[in-house]
C-alpha cells in the first residue's frame, strides 16, 4: 500500500495544480461545475450560459463538491480524477489479490506479486499520468466502468459465499449506475457487451445471471441513474435528448463527429504509446492465455478465470470502438485495467519460472528496441514541437532547458539495462522498465510540462487576469479565430466567440455605440482591419493580443 501511494502521489498529485486548464476541453467541464456551483442549478449543466449536454452529471457535482470543500481551483477541479485514478489502482490490486494469486504456477514469489505488478502498471503508464491529472469525465468513466467489471468477477468468482457474492453485485449494480451517470448508456452498453462475451465464452450464462439477480439489479440501476434524466428532460425537453442522444451518443458512434476521425488501427496505437512501456507484452500475454482452448477453461474453477475476463474485457472495448467511426484518444481508457491485467499474469510467469522461451526473448527484444527508440524520439522532441500555433516556442524553450537530452540519457541507459538483463536471461528486466519510466517521469515529464503551460496556456490566463481588470461595466469580451473556454473560466464571465475576422467586423458594427474587449491573434486582429484610431492595445502575451474597440 506504501508503495503504491508513493507512486500515485508521482503520478497523479504532484504538481497537480501547478499547471492552468489545458484548452480546448478541460475548461468546459471545469467551468460547467464553476456555473453549476453559483447557480446552484444541480440538474441542467451550462457553460458560456449556454446548456452543455455532452456529458451527465456526475462529474459536475464531484467537481463542486470539491470546490465546496476546498474553493474553485484547478487542484480541486482536477481531485475528481485523481480520486478516480486511485480508486480503481486500489480496486485492481484487491481483485487480483484476491482472486489473482492461482493464475500462475509454481509461485515462488510473493502472493502479493501479481497484484503488484498489475497495479503499477495501471498507475505508471501515459494515460494514467494525463487523464488521472486533468479535469476530464473520462477517469471517473474508467473507475466506474472498471470498477464495476471488477466488482462482477469478485462476486463471480466467490459463489462459494452467497453474502459476500451479493454483496460484490449490490456494488457492481452501483458502480454501472454512476457510469450511466458519467457518460450515458454507454455505462451499460460497456460492461454488458463484456460480461456477456465472457459468460458465452464459459457457457454459464444462465446460471450466472440467475445468481445476480439481473432484474432486482437493473431496477436498482433505475432508481440511481434514471431520476436525472427525467428531471433534465423536463426541465429542457427535446433540446437534451437530441443533443444528448442524438449527436453524443449515436452520430458519435455512426458519424465522425468534431472531425474525431482516424484509420481502423487508430486505437491500436493509442494503446501502443498510452500504455507504454509495457504495451510491447500484451502480445506474449493475450497468446499466453491460449484462448483457443476454451475447453480447458470451462474446466478451471471460476477465480482460475480471471485472465480471459481480463481477455474478454480488453477485446470488446478495442472492438467496439474500432467499429466506432469517431476516434478519440480516451476511448479506449477503460481497457487499460484490462492490460495490466494481462501483462501482470505474464510478467508474474516470468518472474516464478526459471526457464523462458523464445517468445520471452522475442518480446524482450522488442522491449530493448523501444527503449531505444524513446531515447532518440525524446532527444528530437524539440524539432517537432515548433509548428502548434498555440505555443510557437516550446520546442526552443525545451531544448534550452536540457530536458530532452536528460530524457534521452534515462531512457538510452534503460535500454542498456535491458539489454544486460536480456542478455544475462535475468528475470528482472521488468524492473528495469519501471525504474526508466520512474525516472523519466520525476526528472523529464513534470519539468516538461511547467514548461508548456507556461507556452502554451499561462498568456492566455494572464490576458484573462488583465481583462477582469480593466473591463468597464456591461463591456462584452470577445475573441476572434480561435474558441479558447479557458477564458470564461478564468474571466468568470461569459464571452463571445467569433470563428472569423468578418464576423467580428459585423459584430463590431452592431456594437458601434460601446466599447469591446477584444481578444485575438496577431494574424487574425490585422484581418480584422481596424484603423488605429478605433483601438487601444491593453496587453499582448505570446500569440494573444488584448485591445479595446473603441465606440
Amino acid at each position: 500500500m506504501i508503495w503504491l501511494l508513493a507512486i500515485a502521489g508521482v503520478v497523479l498529485v504532484w504538481n497537480v495544480g501547478a499547471i492552468g486548464l489545458i484548452d480546448e476541453t478541460e475548461p468546459l467541464f471545469v467551468e460547467a461545475a464553476r456555473q453549476m456551483n453559483s447557480t446552484s442549478d444541480w440538474i441542467t449543466p451550462y457553460f458560456n450560459n449556454e446548456t452543455r449536454f455532452d456529458k451527465p452529471p456526475l462529474i459536475y457535482w464531484l467537481m463542486v463538491a470539491a470546490f465546496k470543500l476546498f474553493g474553485v481551483s484547478e487542484w480541486s477541479a482536477r481531485l475528481p480524477s485523481v480520486l478516480s485514478a486511485l480508486a480503481l489502482t486500489l480496486i485492481l490490486f484487491y481483485t487480483v489479490r484476491r482472486v489473482g494469486s492461482g493464475q500462475t504456477e509454481h509461485l515462488k514469489f510473493s502472493p502479493f506479486l501479481t497484484p503488484w505488478l498489475a497495479a503499477t502498471m495501471l498507475l505508471l503508464n501515459p494515460n494514467t499520468f494525463f487523464w488521472g491529472r486533468t479535469g476530464y469525465s473520462d477517469m471517473l468513466l474508467n473507475a466506474c466502468i472498471g470498477g464495476s467489471l471488477l466488482t462482477f468477477f469478485l462476486g463471480y468468482a466467490q459463489s462459494e459465499n452467497r453474502r459476500v457474492q451479493q454483496r460484490w453485485y449490490l456494488t457492481f449494480y452501483v458502480l454501472i449506475a454512476l457510469a450511466v451517470l458519467t457518460k450515458g448508456p454507454i455505462g451499460i452498453l460497456l460492461p454488458g457487451l463484456i460480461i456477456g462475451s465472457f459468460l458465452l465464452y464459459i457457457g454459464n450464462g444462465g446460471a450466472v445471471l440467475r445468481e445476480m439477480q439481473l432484474v432486482w439489479g437493473a431496477g436498482l440501476v433505475a432508481v440511481l441513474s434514471v431520476p436525472w434524466y427525467v428531471l433534465v428532460t423536463l426541465a429542457n425537453g427535446e433540446a437534451f435528448i437530441n443533443s444528448f442522444f442524438g449527436y453524443h451518443n449515436v452520430e458519435r458512434f455512426a458519424t465522425v463527429v468534431n472531425r474525431h476521425a482516424g484509420p481502423w488501427y487508430f486505437h491500436i496505437l493509442v494503446i501502443l504509446v498510452g500504455f507504454l512501456p509495457w504495451s510491447v507484452y500484451l502480445p506474449a500475454a493475450i497468446a499466453r492465455l491460449k484462448p483457443l482452448q476454451r475447453r480447458q477453461w470451462q474446466t478451471q474453477p471460476r477465480a482460475q478465470q480471471l485472465g480471459i475476463f481480463a481477455l474478454c474485457w480488453f477485446g470488446c472495448i478495442l472492438g467496439f470502438f474500432t467499429i466506432a467511426t469517431t476516434k478519440y484518444f480516451s476511448y479506449t481508457l477503460p481497457l487499460m485495467p484490462a492490460a495490466a491485467i494481462l501483462v501482470a499474469l505474464l510478467w508474474t510467469d516470468y518472474l516464478t519460472h526459471s526457464e523462458r522461451g523464445w517468445g520471452f526473448v522475442l518480446t524482450a527484444a522488442f522491449n530493448v528496441a523501444l527503449l531505444a527508440a524513446l531515447a532518440a524520439a525524446i532527444v528530437y522532441s524539440p524539432q517537432w514541437l515548433g509548428d502548434d500555433p498555440w505555443m510557437p516556442n516550446l520546442g526552443a524553450r525545451l531544448q534550452a532547458s536540457g530536458l530532452p537530452v536528460l530524457g534521452g540519457v534515462i531512457w538510452g541507459a534503460a535500454a542498456i539495462a535491458a539489454i544486460v538483463a536480456l542478455l544475462r536471461r535475468s528475470r528482472w528486466l521488468w524492473l528495469v522498465n519501471l525504474l526508466g519510466f520512474l525516472a523519466f517521469l520525476i526528472v523529464v515529464m513534470h519539468p516538461m510540462v511547467l514548461i508548456a503551460d507556461a507556452e502554451r496556456q499561462l498568456p492566455l490566463r494572464q490576458i484573462a487576469q488583465t481583462a477582469t481588470q480593466v473591463e468597464r461595466p456591461g463591456e462584452p469580451l470577445i475573441m476572434v479565430g480561435f474558441k479558447k473556454p479557458s477564458l470564461v473560466f478564468y474571466t468568470q464571465r461569459s464571452v463571445t466567440y467569433l470563428p472569423h475576422p468578418a464576423d467580428a467586423r459585423t459584430y463590431l458594427q452592431s456594437a458601434a455605440r460601446s466599447s469591446v474587449l477584444l481578444v485575438a491573434g496577431e494574424k487574425t486582429f490585422a484581418e480584422i482591419g481596424l484603423a488605429p484610431a478605433q483601438y487601444q492595445t491593453i496587453k499582448q502575451e505570446t500569440v494573444y493580443r488584448l485591445v479595446r474597440v473603441l465606440p
